[in-house]
């Protein structure tokens, strides 16, 4: 059975066509086409204001400035008027952008929400193997950094780049239409910028995938490192990982250095020839005025127009960044998007109740591919029994429980729950059937009362929480707490204890009901006054259930009917713990040997 636990790299991106992520893009973009099309409208008219007011700059000089025959009189009220409407330009320019910029706000911060629901129900369908592989960190990035680049193209780019390329082409004919001699010597510009674009654009996409690739390890690596601060502080390690920050670091400010020299190349050069055009432009419209073949107000308007058609063309140059840079981090996205677990996905087996027969007949898996992590084990648990997993550390006895959860997949073997293989069962319904306590506790930021329901959809009737409550033991613990079951725990919360946190842990499985119970090292690490109250509890919920204890302690395990004992992914042994000590084994040296205390 082949299977990829590596994680995508995105040095190994871009492979994906722009045109290809567009048409991508477009589906997160349709459902807010109204709002999109409505800040078009606005920034049509945005664009029509611009554009009017040279013009009002030439009539004023031609026909009121400059123009004779006019009384003082006639000039002024001229004039006058010319401003009263260039006002009423101004402030309709400025109410159509104060709405184009809400309504794109709005229309961004709906389609970055798709987006990122999309992300995050990709992430929560991968399978462990795909978690263990890949960094925490560049997760983050894609939930964070690289939506946020999204974000930014969407509200500040795509209206405008439409609005950009409307405003160039309309200034280009209101140029031709001016004087076309003029016009054509513009123009003639036109190629050089361009080919200078064309150029640009290609590198400035590698700068930026550049940028997100060194920010994503610079991510995975503060991820990891802040995780395990303690043991580079215990192991003495401070300075290596210094130097490996510092490495990573300079390595991200290179990547950005490169990408700010080839825009402080480009964007002066665009201004430069911007410049040369108003340059010619004056020359040669200047002798013109003077020769009488044109009127200064047209001068003076085509000056105005050519700032105005190389303004767009710089913010273009800019807006590219912004759309290089998102297309970059488009295609990290969608490569997470589009990637599928490895697990395959249960059937629709969705019974009653579990009944808890299970069988394991030569079940082989190995994590990467290597050594084996299980080899051709079999077993078989009836109904209702109560049996004890031993062995020493990476014996393989999660790995039976990793696979019975349906983390991975066997590599070969057969695993079957009440006489059907496993993978015939809707994989959520299997999960929520079996029972999982776990020695780390993972508690939800809210209350006890959340906590314990957390495993129920989040609630339950008053009396089946008190049943759970007095089953798990937790009432004497939830008694003492300042506010009772509406006491804040996780983080920045009430600090529980470990074996407090156990008994939590086994009440929000109760609340299940699970048919198949799993307590795997649930008692390690406690007091022995702690350990007994949990064992009262333990024993309180397997009634009725069948029940596999993985455990260090024998006392933990004495009352389990039989014990399977793992050594090096096989069962090497199994009995009653009197027996197994008795014939002098594997069982028996653990116990010499001080693995089961």
């Amino acid at each position: 059975m082949e299977r990829s636990y590596g994680f995508f790299e995105e040095d190994e991106l871009g492979k994906l066509a722009d045109v290809v992520l567009w048409k991508r893009l477009w589906g997160y973009i349709r459902p807010d086409l109204a709002r999109v099309l409505a800040a078009i409208a606005c920034s049509l008219a945005v664009i029509g204001t611009t554009l009017t007011l040279p013009y009002l700059v030439r009539l004023a000089i031609d026909s009121y400035i400059t123009a004779g025959g006019l009384a003082l009189e006639q000039r002024l009220s001229g004039l006058a008027r010319l401003s009263a409407v260039f006002s009423i330009l101004l402030a309709g320019g400025f109410a159509a952008a104060f709405l184009q910029v809400t309504i794109l706000e709005k229309a961004g911060q709906a389609i970055m929400h798709r987006l990122r629901q999309d992300i995050f129900s990709r992430l929560l369908a991968q399978e462990m193997a795909f978690f263990n592989a890949t960094p925490a960190g560049k997760l983050v990035t894609r939930l964070t950094n690289d939506v946020q680049n999204m974000h930014e193209m969407f509200t500040s780019v795509i209206v405008t780049l439409f609005n950009d390329f409307l405003q160039m082409t309309a200034i280009l004919l209101i140029l031709y239409a001016l004087d076309v001699r003029l016009a054509l010597v513009m123009t003639a510009l036109a190629p050089v910028t361009g080919l200078v674009t064309w150029l640009f654009s290609g590198k400035a996409r590698d700068a930026f995938r550049a940028i997100r690739t060194r920010l994503a390890a610079i991510n995975a690596f503060l991820q990891e490192t802040l995780g395990g601060v303690h043991l580079l502080q215990v192991f003495g390690r401070v300075e290596d990982t210094e130097n490996d920050f510092r490495r990573r670091s300079r390595e991200f400010r290179e990547a950005a250095m490169r990408q700010v020299v080839l825009f402080g190349f480009y964007l002066p050069l665009i201004e430069m020839i911007g410049a040369i055009a108003i340059v010619l432009i004056v020359w040669h419209g200047g002798a013109r005025v003077l020769s009488g073949g044109m009127s200064l107000g047209a001068l003076a308007a085509f000056i105005f127009y050519m700032r105005l058609f190389f303004k767009p063309v710089k913010e273009l140059s800019q807006k590219y960044s912004i759309v290089q840079s998102a297309l970059a981090s488009a295609e990290r996205i969608f490569e997470l998007i589009d990637r599928r677990p490895a697990l395959p996905s249960g059937g629709a087996r969705r019974p009653h109740r579990l009944r808890g027969h299970l069988e394991f007949s030569g079940v082989r898996f190995s994590y990467t591919g290597g050594k084996p992590a299980l080899d051709g084990v079999s077993f078989t648990i009836a109904e209702q029994e109560r049996i004890a997993f031993v062995g020493a550390t990476g014996s393989g006895k999660t790995t039976v429980i990793n696979l019975l959860e349906r983390l991975y997949e066997p590599d070969s073997g057969d695993i079957r729950l009440d006489g059907h293989p496993i993978a015939d069962y809707d994989t959520g319904w299997l999960r929520s059937h079996i029972g999982l306590v776990m020695q780390d506790v993972y508690l939800v930021s809210g209350t006890i009362r959340e906590n314990i329901c957390f495993s129920a959809g989040g609630e339950a009737d008053q009396r089946r929480l008190e049943r759970v409550l007095r089953d798990s033991r937790l009432d004497r613990v939830v008694a003492a707490l300042p506010r009772g079951l509406d006491t804040v725990v996780g983080e920045g919360g009430f600090e529980l204890s470990t074996g407090q946190k156990q008994l939590l842990a086994l009440a929000r499985v109760l609340m299940r009901d699970p048919g198949l119970l799993i307590l795997d090292e649930a008692t390690a690490s406690i007091d022995s006054v702690t350990e007994a109250m949990i064992g009262e509890a333990v024993r309180t919920a397997m009634a009725g259930r069948t029940c596999i204890i993985i455990a260090h302690r024998l006392s933990t395990i004495r009352h389990c009917g039989r014990i399977l004992v793992f050594d090096k992914g096989k069962v090497v042994e199994q009995g009653t713990p009197e027996r197994l000590i008795a014939a002098g084994g594997h069982f028996a040296r653990l116990l010499r040997e001080q693995a089961i205390d």
